[in-house]
């Protein structure tokens, strides 16, 4: 599942710059994908892209958004669940210059 981040959002911005495939906006900003600008997906509060969304897999054994969210509210989107194999293809296909070692780290691989 891409990962949301909750309405309960203080909007500090600490989530943004962490994402490894650009894929959090500030709430309001249109997003950026395929070449083209898209409507923001959300007004008041930091946003998620799902379609730009990897939860990390292939860079990080955890989303790093939620890991510096001062108040937990980047969660797994229940509405969007993905598998390992379907996020590694998103990552691939967003950084197609990116060499992805078969031990790559996930989530879905943590101990």
């Amino acid at each position: 599942m891409s990962t949301m981040i909750t309405t309960e959002c203080i909007n500090c911005g600490a989530c943004e710059p962490e994402c490894p495939n650009t894929a959090i906006y500030e709430g309001g900003v249109p997003w950026n994908g395929d070449g083209a600008a898209h409507p923001a997906l959300a007004a008041d509060v930091y946003y998620i892209v799902p379609e730009k969304c990897t939860e990390c897999v292939g860079f990080f054994d955890q989303e790093q958004c939620a890991a510096v969210c001062p108040v937990d509210c980047c969660v797994p989107n229940p509405d969007d669940p993905e598998t390992e194999d379907q996020l590694l293809a998103k990552a691939r296909r967003i950084h197609p210059d990116h060499a992805f070692a078969t031990d790559f780290p996930s989530r879905f691989r943590k101990k």
